[in-house]
Order: structure tokens, then C-alpha cells, then sequence
């Protein structure tokens, strides 16, 4: 029965994700593309409805986020249909590239497969669990001129981007997660949704000779999550790791080929300005750590830190089969100075 639930699960996966894919067109990747989906979605939605996904951008709503199955203010996908869900799917994807809005639509698309798998009563797991429980908000007047913002946030799926005259100064914090982290479902038939983000990393591991290791495996034990998750600004413990600069010629070409993982979900433009600012602050800067053990389906952590960013990914949940990871700015998030 397990197992015909998960290829169910399996399928249902694939064929939202294929459906919602067909139904898009290419959108602008830049703050004016955004400012466009915006005043369009705002547009065609009722008054009542615009109530509900509008704040003043200076609302404490603004920096309100998390990434866990609660409560939200915005707009809920489920709400719409027709004309004013393409206006979202617009919005939506002008803050991600094609892979970026693929991941977005697989993370939500894992909604029905816990509603599918998990016990309890079929009502209060839909009420739980459902892919349409993503909700979108509006902070200030969208605008080519001035300063206003979005957001996209549902269960482990959390995107906020600021935009001034434009230009998007802020698309943090990032958070992506993914429960189960692994879908078996027979032979030959699996789904990893972040796989990449954890295969690279563990690899950077398995490389380090024993001087190598000793600063790059901080601890065996993992911590059991990513530190601030509901915290308008990083918390940042001191630089650890396996710095840059020490790393063998494999190690490095994997560590680009990790922060492409979390890099490519983006515009191009919005990708082009993280790899400026990383590139400008000295790539031999950054350092990887790991937290935990050292295979797969084990409790594991690591940490991607540098002098503009961090990220952290966390696998321990759920027999390690439970994954959040997330990109923030440690020159501030919601385009707002560090306290």
C-alpha cells in the first residue's frame, strides 16, 4: 500500500509540474518585469482580494517570514483561477529563472505527496497539506520609480525581493526545502527535488585529505536546524571551515558547481549581481563546513559562508529525508542593514 501511495505521489508530482509548466510563457527578469507582473496581478484580481495580498511596504508584515506549515497573510494560490492565476504564475516567475520557477513548482508540488502519505483524517491532512497553499503579497505600489517589494512564501518555499527605482536590491532571505527529500517509489523511480545541493557538497567532503578534514568536518554531530529560520537577519556564527584557498583543483570546481545549484534559480540579472559581489569579495574567502555524518540518509549540515553570504543546508529531520536550505545576505536582508 506504501508503495502504490508513493508512485501515486510520484506521478502526481510529475504531472503538476509538467501541467503548470506548459500553461507559462518566458517573463522579464529584472525589477521592471516584476513591477510589471505585479500592477498586472494586482489588476485582475478583486478589490476584496487586493486587500488581502497589499501592505505599506514599511509594514512589519514585510520581514514576517517562515517556512513552516502555518498560518500566512497574502493572497493564497488556491484563491484563483483563470486570468488572475496567470498573473500570479507571472509574478512568480519573474523573480526565477526556468530551473528556478521548476524548483519552486516541484517544492509545492510535494504537498500532495505528504497529504497523500501522511495519517490522520483526510480533511485535516488537505486543510495541511496542499499545493495551493503558496500565498503572494504586495508591499507598497508596484513601480518603475521608488521603492516597493514581494513576496512568495508557503511551506518550504520562502521568496522576498525589494525593489527601488527598478532595480531589485534585496532577493533575501531565499529559502527552498523539500519533505521527503527522497521519493522511492519502485525500481528505477525516484524523486530528489534538492539532491544536487547535497550530492555536490557531500563530494567536497569525501575529497579532503586528513589536514583537509580537520578543518573542514566540524562536528559529527549535525545541528537539528538552519540557524534564524524566522529571523529577519542571518544569524552568523563565526567563519569555520574549509577555506577557498586550501581546496584541491577537484574541491574548488565543486564548490562552483554547488553555489550554481543555489545561483542558477535565479533571473540573470539577479544571479549576475551575487556572482559580482562574491567575485569582489574574494572567492578564497569563502569556506564550506560540515556538520554530521558523512553519507547518505544520515543526520548531515553544511555551511557555505563568505564575506556577502551565507548558506546553510540542513538534512536531519525525518530519518534525513527532510531538507531546508537557504541563501541569506549578511549585508542585510529585505534590503535592510544587519543589526
Amino acid at each position: 500500500m506504501a508503495t502504490r501511495k508513493l508512485i501515486l505521489a510520484l506521478t502526481v508530482v510529475c504531472g503538476m509540474g509538467a501541467l503548470l509548466v506548459a500553461q507559462q510563457q518566458p517573463a522579464p527578469k529584472t525589477g521592471l518585469g516584476m513591477a510589471e507582473a505585479a500592477k498586472g496581478f494586482l489588476a485582475v484580481i478583486s478589490p476584496e482580494q487586493v486587500k488581502v495580498a497589499t501592505y505599506k511596504y514599511d509594514d512589519p508584515e514585510r520581514v514576517n517570514w517562515h517556512f513552516i506549515p502555518r498560518e500566512r497573510k497574502g493572497l493564497p494560490i488556491k484563491a484563483l483561477e483563470g486570468l488572475p492565476l496567470k498573473a500570479a504564475q507571472k509574478l512568480i516567475r519573474s523573480g526565477l529563472s526556468e530551473a528556478g520557477y521548476d524548483q519552486a513548482l516541484n517544492v509545492m508540488s510535494l504537498e500532495e505527496v505528504l497529504y497523500l502519505i501522511e495519517p490522520g483524517e483526510r480533511s485535516e491532512r488537505r486543510e495541511k497539506r496542499d499545493p495551493g497553499k503558496y500565498y503572494l503579497t504586495v508591499f507598497g505600489e508596484p513601480s518603475e520609480t521608488g521603492l516597493w517589494g514581494w513576496r512568495l512564501e508557503g511551506h518550504h518555499l520562502c521568496l522576498n525581493f525589494s525593489i527601488k527605482d527598478g532595480k531589485v536590491i534585496s532577493s533575501t532571505p531565499e529559502f527552498f526545502g523539500a519533505n521527503p527529500g527522497t521519493i522511492e517509489a519502485g525500481k528505477g523511480r525516484q524523486i530528489r527535488v534538492l539532491g544536487p545541493e547535497e550530492d555536490i557538497a557531500r563530494q567536497i567532503l569525501k575529497l579532503c585529505n586528513p589536514e583537509q578534514q580537520k578543518l573542514c568536518w566540524i562536528s559529527k554531530e549535525a545541528p537539528g536546524e538552519v540557524p534564524g529560520p524566522n529571523i529577519a537577519q542571518a544569524v552568523v556564527a563565526a567563519q569555520v571551515g574549509l577555506p577557498v584557498s586550501k581546496m584541491s583543483d577537484d574541491q574548488k570546481k565543486l564548490l562552483q558547481d554547488l553555489l550554481g545549484e543555489y545561483l542558477k534559480n535565479l533571473p540573470a540579472d539577479i544571479e549576475e549581481g551575487r556572482r559580482s559581489a562574491l567575485n569582489a569579495a574574494g572567492l578564497d574567502k569563502i569556506t564550506f563546513a560540515w556538520y554530521g555524518e558523512p553519507d547518505l540518509h544520515q543526520a548531515h549540515h553544511y555551511r557555505v559562508q563568505g564575506p556577502t553570504f551565507v548558506i546553510e543546508y540542513n538534512n536531519t529531520q525525518n530519518n534525513a529525508n527532510h531538507v531546508h536550505s537557504m541563501w541569506r545576505n549578511l549585508a542585510g536582508d529585505f534590503a535592510l542593514p544587519p543589526k
